[in-house]
């Protein structure tokens, strides 16, 4: 498989006054189109600053990183909005949902930043919604549903504008075991039938077991890059489970 993600060197340092904070030292690495790798790692090991800088959303002190073959670096900051945009969806452990706005709205929502936002947008979130299975709660709001399910339509609205790659900031963390398993689930139908190259970063060894390839990161540092022999299947795992129960199916949140 042809490469999406090459770093070469990757150098990010933070500057607090007189403290210089070494987030990033020195970090290369590929991954090829269609990947699902998980990135784990202790807080302060400098995986939360990889992922910023893998979205975009944050510039390395040094070093180089292409994305699709495009150096990042040289971009303007118009240019990486539209890279965000067209190439990058974005999970959150929060959801980042919009309270007063449907299911079917807030996956929407990234079309309307699009530099042509497409005419068929409303078809395009309900075939997004209908990936996640919540085609059906498409008119409910956030309070209307469980946290798995607004965990769902962030997936949606992670996948409406056809991303090449998803990024995932610990997108089981508030979620209970079961539904973590059925959100692995869908990450890895998602990487399988459609080729979504995914990175996933959890604390969660349990969750990181689902993807194809490990990278552990300490101070700063890469000092494990595994491939798994054998990735933990979700739909095994929930089949193991059996059933989800009356309580875990009909869940919503009041407010």
């Amino acid at each position: 498989m042809a490469d999406l993600i090459e770093i070469q060197n990757l150098v990010k340092t933070y500057h607090l006054g007189d403290v210089s904070v070494h987030a990033l030292r020195g970090i290369s690495l590929r991954i090829a189109r269609g990947e699902f790798v998980a990135v784990m790692g202790p807080s302060g090991s400098g995986k939360s600053t990889f992922m910023n800088i893998l979205g975009c959303l944050d510039r390395p002190t040094s070093g180089v990183y292409r994305l699709d073959g495009v150096d990042v670096g040289k971009l303007d900051r118009d240019q990486l909005a539209e890279i965000r945009n067209a190439k990058i969806g974005f999970v959150f452990q929060q959801f980042n949902l919009l309270p007063r706005t449907s299911a079917l709205e807030n996956v929407e929502l990234p079309l309307l930043y699009s530099a042509k936002a497409p005419q068929d947008g409303r078809r395009r979130a309900l075939e997004a919604l209908e990936q996640v299975g919540l085609a059906e709660r498409a008119a409910h709001h956030p309070s209307q549903l469980s946290g798995g399910q607004q965990q769902r339509v962030a997936i949606a609205r992670a996948l409406v504008n056809k991303p090449q790659i998803i990024l995932a900031d610990e997108p089981t963390g508030a979620l209970d075991t079961r539904t973590s398993v059925e959100i692995m689930a869908i990450f890895q139908r998602l990487n399988r039938e459609s080729g979504i190259t995914l990175v996933v970063v959890t604390h969660e060894a349990d969750i990181a077991a689902y993807a194809d390839r490990i990278l552990l990161f300490r101070d700063g540092r890469l000092v494990t890059d595994e491939a798994m022999r054998r990735p933990k299947q979700a739909e095994a795992e929930l089949a193991r489970l059996g059933a989800a129960g009356p309580e875990e199916e009909t869940e919503e949140v009041t407010v």
